[in-house]
């Protein structure tokens, strides 16, 4: 396992891996690993020959008042985490070496980052798009790996690799889930033992508008009433939005059809959780 810092290294080491013949894999992270970013690299593992992974709790996609500064941070654990998993680089560079003083370039995919989590947390999407261009420009992978809990992220990098002709795979892992379904996410740490509790009623929702689907229902404002009602009916649960949009343009529609997501991002407490499901008739 190697750690390094610079990016000069991290691209180095790369040119050497390919004088090998070998595919590249790469996990992007922002640290404080669990089972959902150790599934990916475990994926990354089987499907090509070296697997980096990055850690870089990155400013740019953190809103005013959000939690930048509180952010878990733990490199020596995650670093014995990600060895586990068959990770051989962790690239863990300073804000410093990604954002020089003078930086002034950013990457946007427009249309698909204004809805959902785009719509509510101004910019955090070009601060995605942004520090992933980076990372694949310096790592250079042959296939990326992202979760699907973080669906529209993962749409807007698909469509942001095709735009710009990206020699990269975006591949989506499904979601890692807790025994009794809460999605895993490095904000869980946050949850109080009753929130914690409470966090459930996003998954439960997601599994009782997927019953609906199955047994017949159609109707997209029927089903976004059904699941707001669900989750309000959790006294520690405040909405941020619940939404169903087709896939992968995330269009509204009024009926569903073909593929469509199911999104939902709820303040349990302070935390604030994001969960999805993949509606398919």
């Amino acid at each position: 396992m190697q750690v390094i810092n610079r990016i000069d290294q991290m691209k180095d080491l790369i040119r050497d891996i390919r004088r090998q013949g070998k595919t590249v894999g790469f996990v992007p992270t922002m640290g404080y690993l669990h089972e959902g970013h150790l599934t990916l690299m475990r994926t990354a593992k089987r499907k090509t020959d070296f697997v980096a992974a990055s850690i870089f709790v990155n400013p740019l996609q953190f809103g005013v008042g959000e939690d930048y500064e509180d952010y878990p941070r733990d490199l020596s654990r995650d670093t014995e985490l990600a060895e586990g998993a068959g990770v051989e680089a962790i690239f863990a560079p300073a804000v410093r070496d990604m954002y020089p003083p003078g930086y002034a370039t950013f990457v946007e995919v427009e249309k698909l980052t204004g809805k959902l989590c785009g719509r509510s947390r101004p910019g955090h999407f070009r601060g995605v798009t942004t520090v992933v261009t980076k990372l694949l420009n310096i790592v250079e992978p042959d296939i990326a790996f992202f979760g699907q809990k973080d669906a529209q992220q993962v749409i807007v990098l698909q469509k942001m690799a095709q735009d710009l002709n990206m020699n990269v795979e975006i591949e989506v892992v499904p979601t890692v889930r807790e025994q009794d379904g809460l999605a895993m996410s490095s904000r869980n740490t946050y949850l109080a033992p009753a929130e914690r509790e409470a966090a459930l009623v996003l998954s439960r929702s997601l599994d009782m508008a997927a019953k609906l689907v199955d047994s017949g229902e159609r109707n997209i404002p029927f089903l976004k009433s059904e699941v707001t009602e669900f989750i309000t009916g959790e006294p520690l649960a405040k909405i941020d939005y619940v939404d169903i949009l087709s896939v992968p343009d995330l269009e509204e529609r009024e009926t569903l059809e073909g593929k469509a997501l199911l999104a939902l991002a709820v303040y349990i407490g302070k935390t604030r959780l994001i969960d999805n499901v993949i509606l398919t008739v």
